[in-house]
């Protein structure tokens, strides 16, 4: 145990595009994972998620539920998503339907959606001798096939208008039978299935003054959970047969982790020509319980295996300040948010274990230490302006935006079995572009928005070009941003680079 490295997966949730700032991601390994949870509508997607200054009059409610205070009207809608991940990495897609409704001071929001996911299509990587001696796996290419996932929200709040203050609660669940990117986890299974689920649980608060100034406070709890069952398939070299025989093998490995956060914002004009400017603050606690054990393919020929992995946990910060311009039809938006994050994870003994001072670690110590300190920052950008179309009061409102988001942290190891220590230092920096198409009828509105990222990768070798990216991600803990991997490898990790897709149609009909 004391020369290999930790895995620790956890999955953050995201909500919508805008969730990041509540839910602080973690990641040590640059792997790329689609849009699978952005289901909800918003109106600032396709201007690159800005949100600090800039409101999402669609996406707030579903983020902080006291926002939805500013809603006008009810409204109905839908919201049909799909990603894909190149290369044949995976694909998904959703139909979200759910209303959002007021009545008085009372207002509220309810949604369902049903999505499908598709599994990689690449040929999963097989080594032979490689996890065990004297122990073979056979080659295979699993055809796992698709599968569903369901989602719940709800949401009910209550204005007062004398001081101008809202408060409202929200709950959302999932039903989880697919994680994208999990499949390319498990190299050289033969099939794998997938159950668990999603909590998130918040309580929002909203302070509103003359001259447009607002303060915004959110307390959330989300629980993820998710457990792996995984077949393999081991060839072995029977002595008294005198010939290789095949026997199955199942593993289960449980991944948990809960999150309890604390958010605050705050938003004031900045001049009398319609700029503003903002601040937000996000501490997160985040405890790691259950770690899977995974088998990650470095190259085509060589799996890294881990061991069976134990707990870890992480505190987690973000601060950023954002600014905004709206001036008639025009809207202008840019974030700028540094998340500096402490992750501690750590592996224990089996058994009593000797080290290399003469001592005894007692079953259950700690053999390998995993500090890391993170320095991470966001970047946000984004435009939109709508033109009107006949006199009817019909427009066209297009949208284009960009995101930034690089990752720097420092791995200090500590084997106390050998009683030797190591640093390491490791950077990526994922980015992309957003677009948005909205067409407004005074009956209706649709909304086209779309984005492409880059800069991260899949386990394994790309079957088509052959090329790999070698990153030394290193052991640790991850939003559902989605799911985060944190590892500390022992050598170079290969990962192929791929570009995620996301697209996004949703319908909103004002119920009169």
């Amino acid at each position: 145990m004391s020369k290999r490295s930790v895995y620790l997966s956890a999955l953050p949730l995201v909500l919508a595009g805008t969730v990041s700032a509540q839910v602080v991601s973690v990641r040590t390994m640059p792997v790329a994972q689609g849009d699978q949870f952005a289901i909800f509508p918003s109106f600032n997607r396709g201007m690159g998620d800005v949100s600090i200054a800039l409101p999402d009059t669609l996406g707030d409610p579903f983020v902080n539920p006291a926002k939805g205070a500013r809603m006008t009207v009810p409204r109905f809608f839908s919201s049909p998503s799909l990603y894909s991940v190149s290369g044949l990495s995976g694909a998904g897609r959703a139909l979200p339907v759910g209303a959002v409704l007021k009545s008085g001071s009372w207002f509220g929001a309810v949604s369902g959606a049903l999505q499908a996911v598709d599994p990689s299509q690449r040929t999963g990587a097989s080594p032979i001798g490689v996890l065990r001696p004297c122990c073979f796996t056979q080659s295979s290419t699993r055809a796992v096939g698709t599968q569903g996932n369901a989602y719940a929200f709800g949401m009910l709040g209550k204005t007062f208008a004398d001081p101008r203050l809202s408060i409202g609660a929200s709950a959302f669940w999932a039903g989880l039978r697919a994680l994208d990117g999990e499949d390319l986890l498990y190299a050289g299974s033969q099939s794998i299935s997938q159950a668990g689920c999603i909590v998130d649980i918040r309580l929002g608060l909203l302070k509103e003054w003359e001259g447009n100034q607002s303060f915004e406070a959110l307390l959330l709890y989300d629980h993820f959970g998710l457990t792996d069952s995984v077949s393999f398939l081991d060839q072995f070299w029977d002595p008294g047969l005198q010939s290789v025989q095949t026997r199955p093998r199942n593993e289960l490995n449980p991944s948990r982790n809960d999150t309890w956060g604390l958010h605050l914002t705050y938003v004031r004009p900045l001049t009398a020509t319609g700029w503003r400017i903002g601040w937000l603050a996000t501490v997160n606690r985040i405890s790691h319980p259950d770690i899977p054990n995974y088998q990650v393919a470095l190259t085509p020929t060589i799996v890294w295996p881990t061991v069976p992995w134990d707990p870890g946990h992480s505190q987690a910060q973000n601060f950023g300040v954002g600014i905004s311009k709206t001036e008639g039809p025009a809207r202008f938006g840019f974030d700028a948010i540094f998340e500096p994050i402490w992750t501690y994870t750590w592996a224990e003994a089996q058994s009593p274990t000797a080290t290399a001072a003469g001592d005894t670690i007692p079953l259950g110590g700690k053999t390998v230490e995993n500090h890391f300190r993170f320095a991470n920052w966001q970047f946000r950008m984004g435009v939109s302006r709508d033109l009107p179309v006949g006199r009817l009061g019909k427009t066209v409102g297009l949208q284009l935006g960009v995101t930034v988001h690089a990752t720097n942290y420092r791995l200090s190891q500590y084997d106390d079995v050998q009683a030797t220590s190591r640093i390491q230092l490791e950077n990526w920096v994922e980015y992309g572009p957003t677009w948005g198409l909205t067409l407004h009828f005074p009956e209706f509105d649709l909304r086209y928005q779309g984005r492409a990222m880059n800069g991260a990768g899949r386990p394994g070798v790309d079957s088509n070009s052959g090329r790999g990216v070698d990153l030394l991600p290193l052991a640790g803990t991850p939003t559902v941003s989605g799911s985060d991997i944190v590892a500390p490898p022992t050598g170079p990790l290969t990962l192929s680079p791929v570009t995620t897709f996301a697209h996004q149609i949703s319908l909103s009909l004002p119920i009169k």
